[in-house]
């Protein structure tokens, strides 16, 4: 390491994340063997660094705001990214459960909930640490010892014995770390499941190994996996099918039974007081409960047998968004049977989309879809995890989106390496999304099917209408903060104060230069009037011309439209 910070800065909180993510990528698959409670899903491992990396995303975000000379975050800065980032793309039962670990230890090192001011050394550590493990067992609704919430108070009493001589981070982190792995260790002794499966806990495992990232940091040394966690990896390939038989799929108790049907996953934007009678209905309705977060945003973490009551329960306490619902399949591994393989289909199709109106669209098309909502673009490893939801042979990638193509070739390049063969079309709109779904046709050759959609997305000219959040030099001139912009592939060409008027002007320049099909995509900011008005437009001037409508919902822009 290049540069070993005695205190805690932005630039360590950055290095952490970087090595938390690296050392999870190397885990992953170990992490995913050993995983059988609260479920024997194999992915905690997977959901892990999925969080990790929405949170490692967040950071370099900050960092990049800050551009080139124009000094560097703060430690509060990159320490609220990091949970933030963590809490919008937490998975499973084990990844929220590290988001609000993260968060917890954010709001000691940033200033907050537990303190007034920043702590950077040793002493703020340990502080953060042990808030760290007291928020999350809040946030679960029945803690079960012989966990990752088992193995995170051990961490935090390992670091509060620490002396003050050596009061430093690097001492404090190596201390953490260590008591981690020796709990670990015991996890078998302290939950039946995972004695029965001759495995530890696959939450803790994931989370020894973001403390040794933290050890690494601090110090610049790297740690040992602990030998435990390899020992009982190489034995784990019949762990899923003996733990099965006596995993409650809950978090109540350990002991038989069948466990609910569904997993149901979904941000919320509600108050204190509805979340705590939101925690009473979803406990009443199922186990696994888990609801982190605070300050208005939730990531709500449940597994039931209605997963219509639970987002329901949602909607009554404040606005979800980003649903996930996952079927633990009749006969699979949850219920205590052998999981049938499926058999993978020839072709699919996985897009990013920015609003739900248009994810219902793809889905209706047949796509597998990932929400990108504004400001939280999708991270390589959501798009990975796409890629093996579509269970097939080949897959088209739509990234649909510029600023996505490197993380979209990423994702492409990890999914070839699992044997999928992957075409990445490099759409840079959802509307050149929709005019290269029009034209697949999964019963036609692979590269002649790609070929197709390439061709119609590249000839679909995009535009956008926004509106201008502060002054700014634009191609087409200065705008102010309230100003309606046009942009035509990706640059302003259009300023103007109404957004009627503005679309209806960026429309003309675009037909132009021709086109046979004019497609409008409305967001929920967009005026009611808006589609009409531009479809009677189009209608009285360009006779040749046809216009599709679609509602995209919380989309971003007010407006896409796309000429064909």
């Amino acid at each position: 390491m290049a540069q070993v910070p005695q205190t805690l800065d932005a630039l360590a909180v950055r290095t952490w994340c970087g090595l938390a993510l690296r050392a999870l990528g190397r885990a992953r698959e170990e992490i995913d063997a050993i995983n059988v409670y609260p479920v024997a899903d194999g992915d905690t491992g997977t959901n892990l660094y999925l969080t990790v990396e929405s949170a490692a995303t967040a950071v370099e975000a900050v960092f990049a705001g800050y551009g080139t000379g124009a000094g560097e975050p703060t430690l509060a800065d990159a320490a609220r990214a990091m949970a933030h980032g963590a809490l919008i793309g937490a998975r499973g039962n084990s990844g929220t459960i590290l988001a609000q670990l993260l968060r917890g230890m954010a709001q000691v090192l940033a200033g907050g909930e537990a303190g007034d001011e920043s702590h950077c050394d040793g002493a703020g550590l340990r502080l953060a640490l042990r808030h760290a493990a007291d928020s999350a067992r809040r946030a679960v609704a029945h803690p079960v010892e012989g966990t990752v919430l088992t193995v995170a108070s051990a961490a935090a009493d390992a670091a509060a014995a620490v002396g003050t001589a050596e009061d430093d981070c690097g001492a404090i982190a190596r201390a953490a770390y260590e008591g981690a792995g020796l709990e670990l260790e015991r996890t078998p002794d302290r939950l039946a499941v995972l004695r029965r499966a001759g495995v530890v806990d696959a939450g803790g495992r994931g989370l020894v190994t973001v403390l040794g990232a933290l050890v690494e940091a601090c110090t610049g040394e790297a740690v040992n996996d602990t030998p435990r966690a390899r020992e009982t990896a190489a034995g784990a390939a019949g762990a899923h099918a003996r733990a099965a038989a006596g995993s409650d799929g809950g978090n109540c108790a350990d002991g038989p039974g069948d466990g609910p049907a569904y997993e149901v996953i979904y941000l919320l934007e509600a108050g204190d007081e509805a979340v705590t009678r939101l925690r009473a209905r979803l406990d009443a309705l199922g186990d696994s409960l888990v609801v982190v977060g605070g300050d208005g945003l939730w990531n709500v973490h449940v597994h039931v047998d209605d997963a219509g009551a639970a987002v329901e329960a949602g909607v009554e306490a404040g606005r979800p968004y980003r649903i996930r619902i996952t079927h633990f399949a009749a006969g699979d591994v949850h219920t205590g049977g052998e999981r049938p393989p499926r058999e993978r289909a020839q072709r699919a199709v996985v897009a990013v989309v920015p609003g739900e109106g248009l994810a219902g669209l793809y889905g209706e098309a047949g796509a597998t879809t990932v929400l990108a909502r504004p400001g939280e673009p999708p991270a390589s490893g959501e798009l990975v995890q796409a890629l093996r939801r579509a269970h097939a042979r080949e897959v088209v990638l739509l990234p649909n989106d510029a600023e996505l193509r490197h993380t979209a070739a990423a994702a492409a390049e990890q999914a070839r390496t699992e044997g999928i063969r992957v075409a990445l079309i490099p759409t840079r709109s959802a509307v050149q999304g929709i005019a290269a779904l029009a034209v697949h046709e999964p019963g036609r050759r692979f590269d002649e099917d790609v070929v197709q959609m390439t061709s119609a997305a590249g000839a679909t000219r995009y535009a956008e209408v926004i509106v201008a959040e502060r002054q700014s030099w634009t191609s087409a001139g200065i705008c102010q903060a309230g100003d309606v912009l046009g942009l035509i592939d990706g640059d302003v060409a259009v300023i103007g104060p109404d957004l009627t008027a503005t679309a209806e002007t960026l429309l003309d320049r675009m037909l132009r230069a021709g086109g046979e099909l004019v497609t409008l995509v409305v967001g929920d900011e967009a005026p009611e009037s808006v589609a009409t008005h531009l479809e009677s437009h189009v209608r009285e001037s360009y006779l040749a011309v046809d216009t599709l409508v679609y509602r995209g919902g919380r989309q971003g822009a007010p407006l896409l439209i796309g000429v064909e």
